[in-house]
């Protein structure tokens, strides 16, 4: 599976973050040097793939739209 906006933001000195928050079990962010590009909570039966290429996909979408998803805090 391609993660091309995960490897990009981590070429680029982003970073992503995976694990618990608060009482949130399961959450993956990322972030660049100047913003938070999304915030996902891992969802009922969803796989850790699944949930990396939802992360991939926020990433793109916050680069190429100005669309930053937030599950998080919403």
């Amino acid at each position: 599976m391609a993660l091309k906006s995960i490897e990009s933001l981590i070429d680029g000195n982003g970073e992503i973050t995976i694990g618990s928050i608060g009482p949130i079990r399961c959450a993956a962010t990322a972030a660049d040097e100047d913003q938070c590009l999304a915030m996902l909570v891992r969802r009922r039966g969803e796989s850790f793939m699944q949930l990396l290429s939802r992360l991939d996909a926020a990433i793109e979408n916050a680069y190429e739209n100005q669309i930053f998803e937030d599950e998080i805090n919403c």
